[in-house]
């Protein structure tokens, strides 16, 4: 049996309406696509995205920082504790077939950096971090998206569309 696709939705614990909205959406493509959301699994743009992955049916790992599975957001269908704060970070990439950023801060730029030092492709959306700024990127692991629909096409490319 073929294993499903690990998409890594990473971003703010607190974000504005407009990215809560369209994580959300990302979140049913997810779903609809019988993928399994990947993410920090607390709020902001993670619980945003897990909102609309679980209402249609889709499965949401969330690995936490702390060490109680009690804080992670209503709709992660399995909460995985680590105790290990930020550095779980590693673990969301690890996780996941491939990354897609929202707008965040360090957290959201490390679990970037960790992606693309293992050659995993990062879909990033407007005001996330755009790393070509600052240095040169891999354009075939780094890319653009515009919206969530975009977002979702260009990551199922990215692995194959297994």
């Amino acid at each position: 049996m073929p294993q499903s696709i690990c998409i890594g939705v990473v971003g703010a614990n607190e974000t504005d309406s407009t990215n809560y909205d369209i994580a959300y959406e990302l979140g049913i493509h997810i779903a609809d696509r019988g993928a399994i959301l990947i993410c920090g699994g607390l709020g902001g743009i993670m619980e945003a995205a897990s909102k609309g992955a679980r209402e249609h049916g889709g499965i949401v790992i969330g690995i936490l920082p702390g060490a109680d599975k009690q804080a992670a957001n209503p709709y992660v269908s399995i909460a995985l504790p680590t105790g290990m704060g930020i550095a779980r970070n590693t673990l969301v990439v690890n996780m996941s077939d491939v990354i897609i950023a929202f707008p965040g801060s360090y957290g959201t730029l490390s679990e970037i950096a960790f992606a693309l030092a293992t050659g995993k492709t990062v879909i990033y959306l407007p005001g996330a971090w755009d790393l070509k700024k600052i240095a040169p990127i891999d354009g075939n692991i780094f890319k653009e998206a515009f919206d969530a629909r975009h977002a979702i096409g260009v990551a199922l490319g990215a692995v194959g569309g297994r």
